[in-house]
């Protein structure tokens, strides 16, 4: 079933294409906020050894994301561009999130050894899977408040895996009564490591098997990734919508990493995980009203909205010290309502930016983009991971141990201020970005003519003419 490039997508597609998002969810958690500290306080790697190594890893990682989206725009098959890509990837990258999850008792060096190979092969077919996928998403469909509605759908599914996630490495232990110790600890994610990999073959596959892709002609052989990178840079609204994405993201990488050790150490709670299922529950039950805003607004306003909120109320878990749980979740929740947005909405500009490329490229390059995203979405991630990281431990940090006040200090301000400042930033570069619904309508209308074979003029500079 091809599905058409306006109007509105049965929800069985919009379904499908969200699966792998849900599934793939399972990833950003373990990686960011479970596995970092397994490998630190139960199977014995150095943190700031490993904080190094995620940092590595992932920049080479992300050096990938443009190559494998050219490789994207480029592919052509009797399947499409992108999903053969997520077909395979989908067995590969189960494969090595089974062995991540399931070290061998060994000597401290192999064990970081293992753990340095099996992250490598995580982020590299998870690269090899999400840019084809995410860039499957913005042809889909061209219309604005349909964009949405898929991509919220999408990144709802995001949170919704997240929030499952989040809860169940608390639900596998209390329901196989392990043991709160390093036995317990690895018997944990061997049983997490069996229920997330088929999950994410089974999901992939199941997006595959739904959707279709549109045709497009074959790229023009001259048209190098050199001279795309050139177009990148001549589009103004995705220059400006990037920064302060991966500005945002810098600082919301920080306390996604830092959460356990802020509770432990900060609250001295054993509760985190409590607070992360809050947290996500919460963004994705205040997502429809943000879509139902960003359609009566546009996304730009509802946005600048959402990162006010999410930023204003996280302010105050800075002054927090022991005992301070109560006050701690009612922060969590009022950061949390508007979590999703902050998620889904750029998203969907994403989609807005990558059309008005076709208006100044003549050609698709929904991989290009989504490969340049993804490496500063990336960046981010690396940065707030292994500088994080790499910071407490150069601080002092001792597992399982009462920490120096130096110590304390550092985390507040990592956990806290550091993203609070990322968001103000942000907040003031999305300030200039400038495609409204009408300049998308305008940009529709002039992709149309200018396939037509007419002379057109670019609607963020009407001076400027496009044959």
């Amino acid at each position: 079933m091809n599905i058409s490039n306006q109007g509105k997508i049965p929800t069985s597609k919009k379904l499908a294409y969200s699966a792998p998002a849900f599934a793939l969810a399972v990833v950003g958690i373990p990686l960011y906020i479970h596995i970092p500290k397994f490998y630190t306080d139960t199977v014995g790697v150095n943190i700031a050894i490993l904080g190094h190594l995620l940092l590595g890893v992932r920049i080479f990682d992300a050096l990938t994301d443009p190559l494998m989206g050219f490789l994207s725009d480029r592919t052509r098959t009797r399947f499409g561009r992108r999903r053969p890509y997520i077909a395979g990837g989908v067995i590969i990258l189960a494969a090595s999130i089974y062995l991540l999850f399931n070290p061998p008792m060994a000597s401290p060096m192999f064990e970081t050894a293992w753990f340095g190979v099996w992250i490598f092969m995580v982020f590299l077919f998870w690269t090899v899977i999400v840019v084809p996928y995410e860039s499957l998403g913005p042809e889909l469909t061209f219309d604005y408040d349909e964009r949405t509605a898929l991509f919220s759908m999408r990144d709802g599914a995001l949170i919704v895996g997240t929030l499952a996630a989040a809860s169940s490495p608390v639900v596998v232990a209390w329901v196989l009564r392990l043991p709160p110790n390093a036995e317990g600890e690895r018997s944990k994610f061997f049983w997490l490591s069996v229920l997330y990999a088929p999950l994410i073959v089974g999901f992939g596959w199941w997006c595959v098997i739904s959707l279709r892709e549109r045709i497009h002609q074959r790229a023009s052989a001259s048209f190098t990734m050199i001279r795309g990178l050139g177009l990148v840079i001549r589009n103004r609204p995705f220059l400006i919508l990037i920064t302060a994405n991966t500005v945002s993201s810098l600082g919301n990488n920080l306390p996604a990493v830092l959460i356990l050790y802020y509770v432990q150490y900060i609250l001295r709670s054993a509760h985190a995980d409590l607070f992360l299922v809050l947290y996500f529950l919460t963004g994705i039950l205040f997502l429809p009203g943000w879509v139902v805003l960003a359609q009566k607004w546009d996304r730009k306003k509802a946005w600048l909205a959402a990162m006010a909120i999410n930023t204003g109320a996280f302010f105050g878990v800075f002054f927090l010290g022991p005992g301070d749980t109560l006050v701690y979740g009612i922060l969590v929740f009022l950061s949390g309502t508007a979590f999703g947005a902050t998620v889904a909405l750029p998203s969907a500009m994403q989609a807005d930016v990558i059309d008005y490329d076709e208006l100044l490229s003549g050609e698709r390059r929904e991989g290009h983009y989504i490969g340049i995203w993804s490496i500063t979405r990336k960046l981010a991630a690396a940065f707030g991971v292994g500088v994080a990281f790499a910071i407490l431990g150069y601080a002092g940090y001792e597992p399982n141990a009462e920490q120096s006040a130096t110590v304390q200090v550092t985390l507040r301000i990592l956990y806290c201020l550091a993203p609070c400042v990322c968001n103000l930033l942000a907040f003031i570069i999305l300030l200039t970005y400038p495609l409204t619904r009408a300049v998308h309508e305008e940009i529709r209308v002039a992709i149309s003519e200018r396939h037509a074979g007419r002379v057109v003029y670019d609607p963020l500079n009407p001076h400027r003419s496009i044959a």
